[in-house]
């Protein structure tokens, strides 16, 4: 759980966590953050935002293909039904005609 400290006027600030990087992970962090002219915080938050946001349109997409799929399945599955009569033809008018 994310710590949640408090600062000098009262207010609660925003929750802290700290994660363990390995040596690469955290120079490449420091390239990013230096390049875009942000704190290496900043970018991690970024970074973070952008992986959650990615994650979740991913698992979307995913149930969007078992639906998908579903509703396909349903309509394989239903028993063929005739058309009775012969196809009606359409007639199709133009607005200046009916002036």
């Amino acid at each position: 759980m994310a710590t949640r400290q408090n600062s000098t006027n009262g207010k609660p600030k925003s929750p802290r966590i700290q994660v363990v990087l390995p040596e690469l992970i955290c120079e490449q962090l420091n390239i990013l953050a230096e390049n875009e002219s942000r704190t290496v915080s900043n970018m991690a938050k970024v970074l973070i935002q952008e992986g959650i946001k990615n994650h979740l349109e991913k698992g979307s997409k995913s149930h969007t293909k078992i639906d998908t799929d579903n509703f396909r399945d349903t309509l394989e599955r239903q028993s063929i039904k005739r058309l009775k009569g012969a196809p009606q033809r359409i007639r199709y008018t133009k607005k200046s005609d009916k002036n």
